[in-house]
């Protein structure tokens, strides 16, 4: 079916996300809704360098399991 292991890969963690995601709502809706609207009421900036560290702490977490 899919014959590119990185896209594979891809559709897995985004599994997860969802499943994760998911779990939280389901676990407890009113943090979740606190959090959006902490989020929403941030400055651009500072979400921008929360999505950047997310982002790179990532890329080191893959690096560190694929190596």
């Amino acid at each position: 079916m899919i014959k590119s292991v990185g896209f594979h890969d891809f559709l897995v963690g985004l599994g997860i996300l969802l499943m994760l995601e998911g779990l939280l709502f389901a676990a407890s809706p009113g943090w979740m809704r606190k959090a959006m609207q902490t989020a929403m009421a941030s400055p651009d900036n500072i979400l921008r360098a929360i999505g950047l560290v997310s982002a790179v702490a990532g890329l080191i977490l893959i690096w560190l399991v694929r190596r």
